[in-house]
């Protein structure tokens, strides 16, 4: 890369290229969190210089009112101790000053880029203010470092724009076959209350994650998932094969009406959730190992497809039917869910384990895992989080491929 590119531009380019790896949304927005803080460290360390000299990079000092004599003379690598690990930035050199140029950024402790992650990842929802950078910038550098508002405001101005370009990027090149959509509440500033982020992550057809987009909801209503389901539209996205989600009742209203020609399936991992909680801890055990049971189909000979269906929805009935005595209240919403709760059975069955729940995007966002789950660290680097899905498109059983032509034709259905 041209020496006259600046570290910031070098950062921005490694975040382009993050959103092009076929890697899963977890390790994806990890790896977004960590670059941008590291983006916003270094952009607050070419703003301080720019600051200093009081023109911007490779301006001429003349034209300048109230410029400093003086001039950058290339960078040094600088190691900063964050919590996330070391962190390398590139701090100006300068020449030909009058006095000695000092930056007052960095104390001698650990560099808390905890609140920095949170930001960047808010940024990319919400947008940065001077006020967020400013209180964030000084939690983690610590009460030593001195921050103009110039310098801060140099920082949010140097980020804001790869923000709003990922933000309205066109989705018209991503065919998502499987399309997850979730929410999680998120803190936007700090010390401001927890404000819902809706989700959207798919598996396009060659089997590559996309991350499609991320923004503040306001809320989890009908109308809000209906606005962020219309720019993701606008932007281009097709009708995904299958829609993966949790039961909120206004994310489903929007998805059914936005994506009318899409199979739902219903996290099967939330739905278990909402049977054990309507279940005494001493039955925990049983309850939780009967219910995966009922999604066990690894012993079975039936290809997906509606025999399959039918087979794992007469166990949700059987299910529904022994437990009913005992404990009514877990099991009432288990029938009036079968065709959502076995949706994924139509699919191939290398994917079923990765398409039956939305637990990809909640973890992104620190939920708990889920029953039946361990604390399982993140795919490895380079790794498709969809066993199967790394070549050639997959075979898809008939009827998914029937309702794969109705939705891109909705006057065949």
């Amino acid at each position: 890369m041209s020496a006259r590119v600046s570290p910031t531009d070098k950062i921005r380019a490694e975040l382009d290229a993050l959103f092009t790896a076929d890697r899963d949304l977890v390790e994806v927005l990890e790896d977004v969190a960590r670059l941008g803080a590291r983006l916003i460290i270094q952009a607050a360390v070419e703003a301080e210089v720019t600051e200093y000299l009081g023109r911007a990079r490779y301006q001429r000092a003349e034209p300048v009112d109230d410029a400093r004599a003086g001039s950058r003379n290339g960078y040094c690598p600088t190691t900063v101790k964050t919590t996330t690990g070391p962190v390398t930035v590139a701090r100006p050199k300068l020449r030909g000053t009058t006095e000695r140029f000092a930056s007052r950024l960095f104390g001698a402790g650990v560099t808390r880029t905890n609140a920095l992650e949170s930001l960047v990842i808010a940024g990319f929802v919400r947008g940065l203010s001077v006020r967020d950078v400013e209180a964030t910038l000084g939690d983690a550098l610590g009460a030593e470092a001195a921050l103009s508002k110039s310098t801060v405001s140099r920082v949010c101005q140097a980020i804001k724009t790869d923000f709003d370009v990922w933000a309205a990027r066109r989705l018209d090149d991503v065919e998502a076959d499987y399309l997850y959509l979730d929410g999680s509440c998120f803190k936007m500033h700090p010390g401001a209350r927890a404000e819902p982020v809706l989700a959207a992550w798919g598996i396009d057809t060659g089997g590559k994650p996309v991350v499609c987009g991320l923004a503040p909801g306001g809320s989890e209503s009908t109308d809000a998932w209906a606005d962020f389901l219309d720019d993701l539209k606008g932007r281009g996205l097709r009708p995904p094969l299958l829609i993966i989600s949790d039961g909120a009742g206004g994310l489903i209203n929007a998805a059914e009406t936005g994506f009318a020609h899409s199979l739902r399936q219903r996290c099967i991992i939330h739905r278990a959730r909402n049977v054990l909680a309507k279940v005494p801890a001493g039955a925990h055990d049983e309850i939780r190992s009967a219910y995966w049971a009922i999604c066990d189909t690894a012993g079975l000979d039936t290809e997906p497809g509606p025999d399959l269906v039918r087979i794992v929805q007469a166990r949700i009935d059987a299910f529904a039917k022994q437990y009913q005595p005992t404990y009514p209240a877990a099991v009432k919403c288990l029938p009036s869910d079968r065709d959502q709760l076995t949706a994924y059975l139509r699919f191939p069955v290398e994917h079923h384990r990765r398409i039956r729940h939305s637990n990809f995007i909640e973890r992104t966002f620190g939920g708990d895992p889920s029953p039946g789950q361990s604390h399982r660290p993140a795919a490895r680097r380079g790794q498709l989080p969809f066993p199967g899905l790394g070549g050639a498109r997959p075979r898809l059983p008939r009827l998914a491929r029937v309702h794969h032509d109705r939705r891109r034709h909705p006057a065949a259905a």
